[in-house]
């Protein structure tokens, strides 16, 4: 049976009958929420809504650190991060899910990292290959591919950042991939980004951003997030 760790970002992963499991309580101080063990068929998924069971926290005020630590307490053979973004290329459209292969980091401030001394984890492929693959694996439609950009939030970036983050090369933007991904790569978990596109990114589209649309896309897109993460083969 496969433990498979799952972050929880604005797309709701709507589940009933769960079990709280872990201490809320880490060296690292206290993580988001206790995490939520579901049983998905031969999978345990153990869920862990980051910004909190109300959605108290906004993306810089997270402890990353926390959230990572508890997962790792766990013993997780896998962790996924489920995010909800931006499409920087015009190409994905809106309800696309997509697994990314890189990212650009434009967060600062955040506590990045579980050592007092310096270390350089090794970070060229920020992802897990084969979880990636995995993840595509599982429906034909998941987009394999692209760069998520972590901006620093809460508010929404403007059309200029945006053409800066097309020119840097990121396809995806959201608030919350980093330093998740980075903190994941310490503890030696095997870690990818599951991402859902809720709308085209400052300047991308035609239209003004409509925040409760896009709550409406990411109420649907995260139980697509679910099926898949249900049927995930390891």
């Amino acid at each position: 049976m496969a433990r498979i760790g799952v972050f929880i970002g604005s797309a709701p992963l709507d589940v009933s009958n769960l079990e709280s499991v872990g201490e809320v309580e880490t060296p690292w101080g206290n993580a988001a929420s206790p995490a939520l063990r579901h049983q998905a068929g031969s999978n345990e998924l153990f869920l862990l809504p980051r910004h909190g069971a109300q959605h108290e926290y906004a993306p810089h005020q997270i402890n990353y650190r926390a959230n990572i630590w508890l997962m790792h307490t766990l013993q997780v053979d896998y962790l996924v991060g489920t995010y909800t973004v931006g499409s920087v290329d015009p190409d994905l459209a809106v309800g696309q899910l997509v697994v990314p292969h890189q990212l650009i980091d434009y967060t600062w401030g955040r506590e990045s990292t579980y050592d007092d001394v310096l270390r350089h984890a090794e970070f060229a492929d920020p992802y897990d290959a084969d979880l990636m693959q995995k993840l595509c694996d599982v429906d034909a439609a998941v987009y394999n591919g692209g760069v998520y950009g972590a901006t620093q939030g809460p508010r929404l970036e403007t059309s200029a950042e945006i053409v800066r983050m097309a020119r840097d090369g990121c396809t995806l933007v959201g608030m919350t991939g980093m330093p998740e991904a980075a903190l994941a790569r310490e503890l030696a978990l095997r870690f990818a980004a599951l991402c859902l596109v809720v709308n085209p990114a400052a300047g991308v589209g035609d239209e003004q951003i409509d925040l409760d649309e896009m709550r409406k896309i990411a109420a649907v897109g995260g139980q697509q997030m679910l099926a898949l993460l249900e049927r995930l083969s390891v």
